[in-house]
């Protein structure tokens, strides 16, 4: 279905579902990024205490609580995006352009170094 739905589809179904509950009243960019960062850390907490290479068997096991957060963490950012007028896809070849700038592949292939230290 990701080939299928559109980033703008999404976002009005986040709407439709915030609208139809009244819900719009009770949210700000604060409330919102702080939902966004208690969703972000859900998803965290299904890895932890486990290694990289034990986080792909997690992953494998628990399958569908993984997909049932990062849904959640995908709600809220297309939460932000529609009500305060977001364009994702723009947003993020935006950062790709800066990162690309930030990590040339001559310095940056084969290594987490952070920009600044590269």
């Amino acid at each position: 279905m990701d080939k299928l739905t559109t980033i703008d589809e999404l976002k009005d179904l986040v709407k439709q579902f915030t609208k139809e509950r009244e819900w719009s009243k009770f949210l700000s960019p604060k409330t919102i990024s702080i939902y966004l960062s208690l969703e972000a850390a859900e998803l965290l907490e299904k890895f932890v205490f486990v290694d990289n290479e034990q986080s792909k068997q997690r992953l494998a096991e628990k399958r569908d609580e993984v997909e049932q957060e990062i849904a959640d963490v995908f709600y809220w950012l297309m939460q932000m995006c529609w009500m305060y007028n977001i364009d994702l896809s723009t947003s993020v070849q935006k950062k790709i352009k800066a990162n690309t700038q930030k990590y040339p592949i001559e310095k940056a292939k084969g290594n987490t170094t952070k920009y600044s230290e590269l």
